[in-house]
């Protein structure tokens, strides 16, 4: 893999990370590898893999190594002082037609327009719009992977079990949906500038058939059972539906929300009236 530190592109380019813009370069070229075979597991021949969308190119680090990997690469970057970058380091990918640039808002691309051939969604995301981004890929066509960089606290709530410490609204939401794999935690010093946390990689593969259905219901029911934690269901989804409309799931209402798996949760969701959508 051809791999440049990101200090030297930095400094070649007469470039300094911007806080504004939450911005911490990957500079461990052994953890850039491991996310990139993560996305493409196969090495093919250049543009005849794997179609990846980054999201948030930076200096394409992990570009360059997708696409050392055969992948084709759109990448997503909002900093203007980035594109310049980008464009000069990867000219000849972008001549090839092996990468393509989008100049956007990671949280305002359209993402079903980038996935009408499917592909893997890829990136480092910042932790303001981490929730969102996450709850886009849940309705992407096409989609085979989803391999993000969070911190670590968010990566545990991905991974959690029912009644863990860290299970809670964004569990049950992103494994109704998705197989969730914690891949492996990236330390601070792995980045310039070093974050004050630590990070983990996560793989996010959709289920076949999901457990559930987020219809408005579902939400609700999750929204209301984690809302209250030290109350018992028969208490914190008293604002859903009256207690006698639960009862009919069997579910002990004495339990609190946090003792719920997915599917309890479906089943609650299911006898909600005027909320099947």
């Amino acid at each position: 893999m051809s791999f440049t530190d990101p200090r030297t592109v930095l400094a070649r380019h007469g470039l300094r990370p911007k806080r504004s813009f939450g911005q911490n370069f990957l500079v461990a070229e052994p953890i850039v590898a491991r996310i990139a075979a993560l996305c493409v597991p196969e090495l093919c021949a250049p543009g005849l893999g794997t179609h990846v969308v980054e999201i948030g190119a930076g200096l394409g680090t992990l570009t360059q190594a997708l696409l050392d990997r055969g992948a084709r690469v759109t990448a997503i970057e909002r900093d203007r002082d980035m594109l310049p970058v980008l464009r000069k380091e990867l000219s000849a990918e972008l001549e090839e037609g092996r990468l393509t640039l989008v100049e956007a808002d990671a949280a305002q691309v359209d993402y079903a327009a980038l996935f009408r051939d499917g592909g893997v969604l890829a990136g480092n995301l910042p932790y303001q719009i981490t929730g969102r981004l996450i709850e886009l890929a849940t309705d992407l066509p096409g989609l085979s992977r989803a391999v993000f960089m969070v911190q670590r606290e968010v990566a545990d709530r991905l991974a959690s079990v029912v009644d863990g410490e860290a299970w809670g609204q964004l569990s049950v939401f992103v494994q109704a949906a998705f197989s969730v794999e914690r891949a492996f935690v990236v330390s601070a010093g792995c980045f310039h500038p070093a974050p004050q946390v630590e990070s983990a990689v996560v793989v996010l593969t959709p289920l076949a058939q999901r457990r559930a259905l987020e219809t408005s219901a579902f939400r609700a029911v999750v929204h209301a059972a984690f809302g209250s934690r030290r109350k018992t269901l028969r208490n914190a989804l008293g604002r859903v539906a009256p207690a006698e409309v639960f009862a009919a799931t069997g579910i002990d209402l004495g339990r609190r929300g946090e003792t719920l798996s997915i599917e309890e949760f479906a089943a609650l969701a299911a006898v909600v009236p005027g909320r099947k959508s």
